[in-house]
């Protein structure tokens, strides 16, 4: 009986022995396998199965790819290290579960601003959590890391409250819209008009831009005729609208706004980046409307063919544009205004308005229509002999195609004047040399229409 106790005891181990060495790999190694897995899918979900997506589905994205990548930390340091995280099941599922609920029910932004107060404490408690089960079960180079993502999901919950916090400071600080708004085919619009004088100037905003963008180009042309900028749909103080609108609808909105807000045309039309397409579609559909325009280094209408790697470069916008209102939502808004440089109180405001989530969203769904107002932008060959002036930031004449796509939007007029700017794209509306360059070049335009001469 001894010896047969024996023999037995030897066969467990015997049977034991390959189960010992399928537990001695890595577990930093399996730890990084799995943050490695989670950026992966991440990256790919977002940037090839949903490029361009709704922030719930992006966000969703985002989540479900980092659930896997604790599910596989779970699963692979049991499997194949003697120090088993079981416990990553747990942010596994509430992230898996979260993601998908948020790719299946697609929720709009009312009900995604609501869950932004919920998720935040909730994390931050998971994380605490997270935390202690880590520092039971995992030691050596797989604690340290583990411990710079517990700090980055504790960032993302603390910086989600923040954010919170600051688009109810921005609502609240700035709710009254500094123009009026107007209801204009079922939703209001804002427009902005100061100073005397005809003809009118209205502005159409880029991308990335609202009414108040203008506000250092404004502040002169007023001083010598009358100017409006307006707020398309989504953006500034105009109402959100179900689906982003194209250029032949903004026009119809525009056209709309100008009529019900007592404005008398034709009018000069001054555009700036992608806001030039918008006004060239805007004279494509209403030609008895101007008077004159102002292309301020605007996007061509052959923009997607002329320009070497644009077709490359949207591709890259609609990806990146699509992650802005997530990342606005954990508190990096702040990271991503514009506006500085700004005259007056329009520093302030732009720089808070283009923090905020809607803003961001805004950016993206007009980034998804570019193709079509590209081509809407095409239906203008001619504006005949009214005065025209091109200006190009000198920033953008290394760029392959944009110096010879500038020269073709003048060509539009035989009365047109093409001047280049020492400046950046932006900073024709944001610096004070730019906006006064282009201040300038609008007050060409209407001086040449008054006097019935050539644009000078």
């Amino acid at each position: 009986m001894e010896l047969q106790t024996h023999t037995t005891t030897r066969g467990d181990e015997h049977d034991q022995a390959p189960t010992r060495r399928t537990r001695t790999g890595s577990p930093a190694r399996n730890v990084a396998g799995s943050l490695a897995i989670g950026v992966f899918l991440a990256l790919a979900l977002v940037a090839v199965v949903f490029p361009g997506a709704t922030e719930s589905v992006v966000t969703g994205s985002i989540l479900v790819a980092f659930g896997i990548g604790w599910g596989a930390m779970a699963a692979l340091t049991t499997r194949r290290t003697s120090q088993a995280q079981r416990w990553a099941r747990v942010p596994a599922t509430a992230m898996g579960v979260t993601g998908l609920a948020l790719i299946v029910f697609r929720p709009q932004e009312e009900v995604l601003t609501l869950l932004n107060w919920v998720w935040p404490p909730l994390l931050l408690a998971l994380v605490v959590w997270m935390f202690r089960q880590m520092r039971r079960s995992l030691t050596g180079r797989g604690r340290w890391l583990l411990t710079p993502v517990m700090v980055v999901l504790a960032l993302s919950a603390i910086g989600g409250t923040s954010a919170n916090v600051s688009e109810l400071r921005v609502s609240h600080e700035y709710a009254a819209a500094p123009g009026t708004t107007y209801l204009v085919n079922g939703h209001r619009l804002h427009l902005e008009c100061r100073g005397n004088g005809s003809p009118t100037v209205v502005l159409f905003s880029g991308l990335g831009e609202f009414s108040q963008s203008w506000a250092g180009v404004g502040e002169q042309v007023s001083a010598t005729t009358r100017v409006c900028a307006y707020d398309r749909a989504g953006q500034g103080w105009s109402d959100d609208v179900s689906a982003p609108q194209d250029g032949i609808v903004a026009a119809r909105d525009l056209h709309a706004l100008l009529a019900e807000a007592g404005e008398h045309g034709p009018y000069v039309l001054a555009g700036h980046s992608i806001g030039g397409n918008y006004a060239l579609t805007y004279a494509a559909q209403y030609p008895s409307q101007v008077a004159g325009m102002v292309l301020l280094d605007s996007s061509s209408p052959e923009q997607m063919t002329e320009i070497a790697n644009y077709s490359f470069q949207y591709k890259l916008m609609r990806r990146g544009l699509a992650l802005l209102p997530s990342l606005t939502r954990v508190g990096l808004g702040r990271f991503l205004s514009v506006g500085a440089g700004m005259p007056g109180n329009a520093d302030a405001e732009v720089q808070a308005i283009t923090s905020t989530a809607r803003f961001a969203r805004n950016g993206r769904d007009e980034v998804s229509i570019l193709p079509r107002l590209f081509e809407e932008s095409q239906a203008l060959t001619t504006l005949g002999p009214k005065p025209l002036e091109v200006v190009t930031a000198s920033e953008n004449l290394g760029t392959g195609g944009w110096s010879a796509a500038q020269a073709r939007l003048a060509a539009l007029s035989g009365n047109h004047r093409h001047i280049v700017v020492q400046s950046s794209h932006e900073g024709l509306l944001m610096e004070l040399h730019g906006a006064t360059a282009s201040a300038n070049a609008i007050d060409d335009v209407v001086v040449a229409v008054r006097t019935g001469s050539r644009v000078r």
